[in-house]
């Protein structure tokens, strides 16, 4: 029996990268056990024992992954904090900038009225603010005489002193002696706008005098003017939007 172990064990050791028995007699027989060898120098290799990670060292190496991949999330989510707040300081530079161009400075609002009587047709519209026009308006078939009432200016206007010109034409209507006739009048009208206010100026074109007045004589401007808040304009703005001059068979020159 010990010539046919030691046999084994040496044919086991001359196999090159084999597995080498050992084999111990006990009492109840033969116990084999196997135990590896690594490769030669004859394979192109340095004698070394064969190492395997245990469960604590796989254990270790995930979660060295895991603490890297949780830093690389913080610095991600780092950025997209920092983004989120210059985007939001942009907005906010945005809406007050906007809220400062609405609700800052002047505005005019400026809204022409017609009371004049069936003989004169109004036919031409002319205003200025500060000697440049700001409204033009032409029409001869009598849709702009119907309207009694329209807007001509509502905007942004710098604080102080302004001047506003207004020249109107009428068609002679109605009686005989009135047709064909032309009568015009131009007027002038100073006004001053407080800082971060609004004004309100209603131009009614009007019949002066009576009976016995002329008829050249009886055209005529007056002039209502009212200091209102800039929300007050803004919604005057929103109901006279409806009560525009119409544009069908008018022109601008």
């Amino acid at each position: 029996m010990r010539r046919f172990t030691a046999t084994v064990m040496v044919l086991a050791a001359m196999a090159p990268g084999g597995v080498a028995l050992a084999q111990q007699l006990g009492d109840g027989g033969i116990t084999p056990s196997i135990m590896t060898t690594a490769p030669g120098p004859g394979d192109g290799g340095t004698a070394a024992p064969m190492a395997f990670p245990s469960g604590d060292d796989a254990g270790t190496v995930s979660g060295e992954q895991y603490v890297v991949r949780l830093r690389n999330l913080e610095q991600r989510i780092n950025e997209l904090k920092e983004e989120i707040f210059r985007s939001k300081a942009r907005l906010s530079l945005l809406a007050e900038s906007v809220l400062q161009n609405a609700v800052g400075g002047s505005r005019a609002h400026i809204v022409h009225q017609n009371e004049m009587g069936s003989s004169y047709r109004l036919a031409t519209v002319v205003y200025s603010l500060d000697g440049a026009p700001i409204f033009n308006r032409e029409d001869e078939s009598g849709a702009l005489a119907d309207r009694r009432e329209f807007q001509v200016y509502n905007g942004q206007i710098g604080s102080g002193d302004h001047s506003l010109g207004v020249n109107l034409t009428y068609i002679g209507a109605g009686l005989p002696y009135m047709r064909g006739y032309r009568f015009s009048v131009r007027s002038t009208q100073s006004f001053s706008v407080p800082e971060g206010k609004a004004i309100q100026i209603r131009v009614v074109g009007f019949e002066k005098g009576g009976p016995l007045e002329s008829p050249e004589s009886r055209p005529a401007v007056r002039y209502v003017q009212r200091v209102i808040s800039l929300r007050e304009a803004a919604e005057g703005a929103e109901a006279a939007s409806s009560t525009q001059a119409p544009t069908a068979g008018s022109g601008t020159r």
